[in-house]
């Protein structure tokens, strides 16, 4: 509930900028915003984003003045900036850790949003600015991995404006546009520097309407009752202004532990090789929030529906309130929901476990499968012929225990055994599948067929007071 205005302006300068420009009264407003009473520090990542946002521009400002956009340049004079710009090696530290920093509050801040519901109504335009500003930031940080000019930097680029080519088409008009060529060169890294620098503006002015939607129908709360009473809600200021500064502290902390001891730890060690268009990285990944996605992406041998797919994970977010009709926002009182939401964010990590895997390699391995041709080779240097049906496999079977006894040369180039198990392509495939399930199939028909638990008085009270008003389970309003 965001209620009229209370501010009132005490001095003449304040009631003369007050009539003119309210920007005093926008912040004391601001400062007085009543909130639930029972938010807890699960919310308090919004005010964390907040500082990183700022932290990213200002930090990005100054890194803009000393770096240099040129295939031949950029590279050097991000090691310049390390090395000889003074504190030069904390700016640069601190935006390139702070993009992770900044993933990992909002991608707890989207978890959380989830699973108290809201994105549920009168909130679905603050969820959809959300997922807006978490889109930008994925755009600022691509734009950004290209800048220093590493190996990763480079066919990570190659790459993903590769995807755009896939278009039917416009494709390759649509990638060379977006290249300003036919390849990733000169023309690219500047148009990308401009972008970067220009994004997280956009951010800014996205976050500025998140803030403005929340503050217009009021924020959701652990249970998911609206308040009722001025009397449901605390002042924002100093109850939860105390309550996210603690939060802050504590997230810089550990911050500063990857800042000053873990600087490298979340990024590639191939991009502190400078880029050659000569010399493709055997494995080429993204950075770790966009692993998922990566997974995601190839989860599926057709170039085009595995970008669609990775888009539509991103799509499914924006339509989200409109597949989960279920009448109570909180899933504190849908058990059933909980524990699928449990599983979501379980096969989310496992996808981001897959996207840093060679889709090739296996998760686990249950036995050997010798090859066809090698049982035919080892079948006549023991002057035997290869059997079929059943007695394949105790043949099989035979073959590699003999290998691997023998250890000579001879059989065991013959005997070569073909591990089998669970292959990293196969994981993800699993994981896309309940990814998509858990929004499209999942949460509508448990909107259906789900019942909820009562609400106890005990949770009641504390936040409607003496709690006759919500001794029953009161829907989503």
């Amino acid at each position: 509930m965001s209620g009229p205005s209370t501010y009132e302006p005490k001095y003449a300068a304040a009631k003369w900028m007050d009539q003119r420009l309210p920007i005093i009264r926008m912040g004391a407003d601001f400062m007085t915003f009543p909130s639930p009473r029972n938010l807890n520090y699960w919310y308090t990542f919004g005010g964390i984003l907040a500082l990183c946002l700022v932290v990213q521009i200002l930090s990005g400002v100054i890194l803009a003045m000393h770096y240099v956009a040129d295939v031949d340049k950029a590279f050097a004079s991000v090691q310049r900036i390390r090395r000889d710009v003074p504190f030069g090696w904390l700016l640069q530290s601190m935006h390139a850790v702070g993009a992770s920093m900044f993933f990992l509050a909002v991608y707890m801040h989207m978890f959380r949003g989830l699973y108290y519901g809201s994105y549920k109504a009168p909130r679905e335009v603050i969820w959809i600015l959300g997922c807006a500003i978490y889109l930008v930031m994925m755009a600022t940080a691509f734009l950004g991995y290209t800048l220093p000019w590493g190996q990763m930097s480079f066919w990570g680029a190659t790459v993903i404006t590769g995807f755009f080519g896939a278009v039917p088409v416009v494709g390759e008009s649509l990638q060379e546009w977006l290249l300003g060529g036919y390849s990733v060169d000169n023309a690219t890294l500047n148009r990308f520097f401009a972008l970067h620098y220009l994004l997280p503006f956009v951010i800014a002015a996205l976050v500025g309407l998140h803030v403005w939607a929340l503050h217009h129908v009021g924020q959701n709360n652990p249970i998911g009752i609206s308040e009722k009473t001025k009397e449901d809600t605390l002042s924002f200021h100093p109850f939860y202004t105390v309550k996210d500064a603690f939060a802050i502290a504590v997230f810089l902390v550990i911050f500063a532990i990857f800042l000053f001891y873990l600087p490298d730890a979340l990024g590639h060690a191939d991009n502190y090789i400078e880029a050659d268009a000569m010399k493709t990285p055997a494995h080429i990944v993204p950075e770790w929030y966009f692993l998922p996605f990566y997974a995601i992406l190839r989860a599926v041998p057709s170039k085009l529906f595995g970008i669609l797919l990775m888009l539509g994970a991103i799509v499914v977010l924006f339509i989200l309130p409109w597949l989960d009709t279920h009448k109570v926002r909180s899933m504190r009182f849908r058990p059933i929901a909980r524990w699928f939401f449990i599983f979501f964010i379980f096969f989310c990590f496992i996808l981001g476990w897959c996207g840093a895997e060679t889709p090739d390699d296996l998760v686990f391995t249950v036995g050997y499968k010798p090859m066809i041709s090698d049982l035919a080779l080892y079948a006549q240097t023991i002057g035997q012929s290869v059997p079929t049906g059943e007695a394949l496999t105790a043949f099989s079977q035979d073959a590699l225990a003999t290998c691997r006894l023998d250890g000579s040369k001879s059989l065991t180039e013959y005997c070569a055994a073909k591990p089998y198990g669970l292959s990293f392509y196969r994981l993800s495939q699993i994981s896309t599948i309940y990814y998509f399930a858990y929004f499209l199939i999942i949460l509508p028909v448990l909107g259906l067929v789900e019942k909820p638990i009562k609400r106890p008085d005990s949770i009641t009270k504390a936040v409607l007071g003496d709690g006759k008003r919500g001794a029953a389970l009161v829907p989503a309003e």
